[in-house]
């Protein structure tokens, strides 16, 4: 049955309207953005298809121009609109960190970086660059690949934070797992670059591990 013959209060588009987009499951989410389904699948039914076939959200996300268009129902106007949904989520994010200190915003540091990082299905080691205030000079992703001593190399995180003139810096990377923990790797490399940071007298705040829900964060565990 189309979505337009569904009881008003079962329809996604009236349902976020009414409740909020919170309210929503991905797979309604997912059928806004899609708008319409395919001849037999309302758009729900074919957002729940895609969701099994990529194992939701995040593989859809991270999926490359190809696979996503290979998917029945896709296409490349529909990744376009993807890309364009993602950036500007990623930007809006951006936007409000930049007006704000870092240290009293955790919540939107850790939403920017979730937003930055959690569709890899690569570990990326990223940092951000902040000045004396905690302010946001910039934002880089500086290595992929596994992260330990062989593939984070402290003379480049110093390097580029000298030519930004950063006084602190906050280190984050991806578990494509999803499990957020730190593994000794991290934490020995962490030691290592703010080892390094410090012989310019840059700060490392913290390191947050992002993965599936909030991330963990080195320094609320106490290993910086």
């Amino acid at each position: 049955m189309p979505i337009k013959d569904w009881p008003e209060d079962e329809r996604p588009r009236e349902r976020l309207l009414a409740r909020g987009a919170q309210a929503l499951t991905d797979a309604e989410l997912l059928a806004i953005f899609l708008r319409t389904g395919i001849p037999g699948k309302s758009a729900v039914d074919l957002a729940r298809d895609l969701l099994n076939e990529f194992d939701g959200l995040r593989g859809l996300f991270s999926a490359t121009q190809g696979q996503f268009c290979r998917a029945r129902g896709l296409g490349l106007a529909k990744y376009a609109l993807l890309q364009a949904v993602l950036e500007m989520s990623r930007r809006y994010i951006e936007e409000r960190l930049q007006r704000c200190d870092i240290l009293t915003s955790p919540d939107a540091t850790r939403d920017y970086l979730k937003a930055r990082l959690y569709a890899y299905p690569h570990e990326v080691f990223a940092c951000l660059f902040l000045d004396n205030r905690h302010r946001v000079l910039g934002y880089q992703e500086l290595f992929r690949g596994t992260i330990d001593g062989a593939s984070v190399h402290p003379r480049e995180v110093v390097r580029q934070a000298l030519a930004i003139n950063a006084a602190a810096v906050i280190f984050a990377h991806n578990h494509p797992s999803g499990v957020a923990e730190p593994s000794q790797a991290d934490i020995r490399i962490t030691q290592r670059l703010k080892e390094a940071l410090a012989l310019i007298d840059v700060r490392v705040l913290d390191h947050i591990i992002i993965g599936d829900g909030q991330g963990t964060s080195l320094a609320e565990r106490g290993l910086l």
